[in-house]
């Protein structure tokens, strides 16, 4: 028997692209068993992964989780978060540990200098690389997502118009420049021909209602903040198309072999966390030829320009028309 503890606290889209290397790991190395370290919020995203034997929940107390961890006498550890925490575990265990290559530096050059090192490669093939000693290689079989049987959504709790088919347009984000302006969101679901469920959180729930009340002939149902994580990733498995900004629904929709149209605005796919290997017919928008893009790695809550041009410009008519042709 391996035992390995695989690290990564946060955040939704970032643990699920860890999921090639936690099925990679467990299917290619003889005996191995694979514990994963996740922050509590985030623990439904993994919770039912049949390849993790036992996953350990950090909630407060660092030392204690370091305590139960210990317990567990692991070979090695795979830290795939790299931060001061994840470092203080490593140190605090003593065991032989592999650390994703972050290359904080190239995206720093990039985001202040627009200087572009950026490897041509996704930050899925860069966690695999992590895991190299133990002659890991990619199965192709792309990103895993398991939804506990009690969170698939029965469509028959939604409005008569959704039993069918629908898009799912995310319209949340963790930051502002992420995210598609209210006017963007109003004129491209004005396009749309099939009805379509708005997706975020409770906090995005009175922009949904604003758009339903601009859009008054369109079929529209707002699902913010009424679903958990795990609800939400169901609505996005029975969604025909998904219309989402660089966001973890994006990468739980790739994990479904999702057609996916997403919308790019203060962040770059040269990050390499674009979609993994979704539908064929997937395609990403962004606005090219702006000098202060990428402005952020992660992202801000208001554009430090004050043109937000990187989602302003987006083409929308665009959008909808591959949307409309994706769906019919």
């Amino acid at each position: 028997m391996v035992k390995f503890l695989i690290i990564r606290f946060s955040s939704i889209g970032d643990i699920v692209l860890t999921t090639p290397v936690i099925r990679c790991l467990k299917n290619q190395v003889e005996g191995a068993q694979i514990h994963f370290l996740v922050k509590k919020q985030f623990a439904p995203v993994v919770s039912q992964n049949p390849y993790i034997e036992k996953l350990h929940i950090l909630e407060g107390d660092l030392n204690a989780t370091i305590q139960e961890l210990r317990s567990e006498h692991f070979d090695y550890i795979i830290d795939l978060h790299k931060n001061i925490r994840s470092s203080i575990v490593r140190s605090k265990l003593r065991l032989f540990s592999f650390q994703v290559n972050k290359i904080n530096f190239r995206k720093w050059l990039i985001v202040k200098l627009k200087i572009n090192r950026l490897p041509d490669k996704h930050i899925v093939d860069r966690y695999l690389e992590t895991v190299k000693a133990f002659d890991i290689i990619n199965d192709g079989k792309g990103l895993d997502y398991f939804i506990p049987d009690q969170d698939e959504v029965d469509r028959s709790v939604l409005p008569d118009t959704f039993h069918e088919e629908y898009t799912g347009l995310v319209i949340g984000g963790m930051h502002y420049t992420k995210q598609m302006p209210l006017d963007k969101l109003i004129q491209l679901i004005r396009s749309l021909h099939i009805p379509v469920i708005l997706l975020g959180s409770r906090d995005d729930r009175v922009v949904g209602d604003k758009i339903i009340n601009a859009c008054p002939d369109a079929r529209i149902h707002n699902a913010c903040g009424q679903f958990n994580i795990n609800q939400s990733a169901s609505l996005v498995r029975q969604a025909s198309l998904i219309i989402t900004p660089d966001t973890g629904l994006m990468h739980i929709a790739a994990a479904f072999k999702k057609k996916i149209i997403s919308v790019w605005g203060n962040t770059v796919p040269e990050f390499g966390m674009y979609p993994y290997l979704p539908d064929p017919d997937s395609r990403i928008f962004e606005v090219h030829g702006l000098s202060c893009r990428p402005c952020s790695r992660i992202g801000y809550e208001k554009c430090p320009k004050k043109h937000f041009r990187c989602m302003i410009d987006q083409d929308i008519e665009g959008m909808a028309e591959l949307a409309n042709k994706a769906v019919n």
